[in-house]
């Protein structure tokens, strides 16, 4: 917006100079109907007027300071717009992480302009603020969809070479009468099978925004099932895995499937931080199922396998953030934390290096 200077002369209903004779057309119906939200502030950043889209919104917010209105903070942003533009008299331009009046986290897109007196000094800043959440939302999606055809392309072609190797053996030992040989070819087939699946749904996980489709399920049989899927992959690995399940967990509403993907990528995670710590003899995954309070239960897998730093635990549950190079995509905890935040939970992880790790994911029971 343009610097705005006062105008003491208004011609009848509140109309600025330069606005159309149009019955019922001021200035206050235009700023409340414009499609973003509008405040006027002080230097102190108390709010001296808001039109009727940031009241909806935000509440009326009117003497109150701005931080608090849109963070319920008692601190002033860091990169406050409004501040810097009492300072030097320039338009600023920012993005801000703001709570709704409902509760709702959303992105905004802000521009402050000076109101400049007869004099040129700043008497307030008007702020125009836009809701770019769904934007932000749509190019995080187009961005994910666009990493995800990289890395199934690379990973479709790694996997198919697999394939190719396995099925190249089996033909081999049938050649030959072999029957060792294309066994041997099937289990490098198999283990191919089972990554691209891996790799797909996983990436379908991630790219797409399903609705959860809750059933009454007990958390043990879950677990029970994960487990039995991988206990052969668990053995050609030289890797004891066990389960312990309390059966006095309730039954829960959950969404099966998705949990199904949780476990399979945690426990995944898990046999192959043991599978890459090459200087222990034991090598354990222990899968439990528990009450984790009166209120909540838990799945938790713990390894002894490599473990993770500090930093590497910061980042781990980012989208494509891998520590395994071309072998991993980075998609498998990133989707461990999406099912865990639609269901409401939360993710508490323990890791050292050398010793292992623990991921607990808690549900409420409902």
């Amino acid at each position: 917006m343009n610097q705005m200077r006062s105008d003491k002369k208004r011609r009848p209903g509140n109309k600025p100079t330069g606005l159309p004779n149009i019955p019922g057309l001021d200035l206050d119906h235009i700023l409340d109907h414009l499609p973003c939200y509008i405040s006027i502030q002080d230097r102190d950043l108390k709010i001296l007027f808001v039109n009727e889209n940031f009241k909806r919104d935000f509440g009326d917010g009117t003497g109150k300071q701005c931080h608090t209105v849109y963070k319920g903070s008692p601190d002033i942003c860091p990169n406050c717009p409004v501040r810097k533009t009492f300072q030097d008299r320039r338009v600023h331009i920012t993005e801000e992480t703001v709570r709704l009046s409902t509760g709702k986290i959303c992105q905004i897109f802000i521009q402050a302009s000076p109101i400049l007196d007869e004099n040129g000094n700043v008497t307030a800043v008007i702020e125009m603020a836009t809701n770019i959440t769904r934007v932000k939302i749509d190019r995080k999606e187009l961005i994910t969809l666009g990493q995800s055809i990289a890395l199934l392309s690379h990973g479709i072609k790694n996997i198919l070479e697999g394939l190719q190797g396995g099925a190249y053996v089996v033909d081999e030992g049938f050649k030959d009468g072999d029957l060792e040989l294309a066994q041997k070819g099937w289990r490098i087939v198999n283990k191919n099978i089972f990554d691209i699946t891996d790799v797909v749904q996983n990436i379908l996980y991630s790219s797409k925004n399903r609705p959860l489709q809750y059933e009454s399920v007990s958390p043990g049989e879950l677990l029970k099932d994960s487990v039995q899927l991988f206990r052969e992959k668990a053995a050609a690995m030289n890797i004891q895995l066990e389960q312990q399940i309390n059966p006095a967990v309730p039954e829960v509403r959950l969404d099966a499937a998705s949990i199904r993907r949780m476990l399979h990528n945690l426990l995944w995670n898990a046999l192959e931080a043991c599978h890459n710590d090459k200087g222990k003899k034991e090598l354990t995954v222990i899968a439990k199922s528990d009450h984790f309070d009166e209120n909540h239960f838990m799945f938790e897998i713990t390894d002894n396998g490599i473990g993770m730093d500090n930093s590497t635990r910061r980042n781990i549950l980012e989208e494509f953030f891998s520590t395994k190079g071309n072998a991993g995509t980075g998609l498998g905890l990133a989707v461990v934390d999406k099912v865990v935040n639609k269901h409401g939970g939360r993710i508490e992880v323990e890791s050292e290096p050398g010793k292992g790790s623990t991921f607990k994911t808690i549900f409420e029971i409902a």
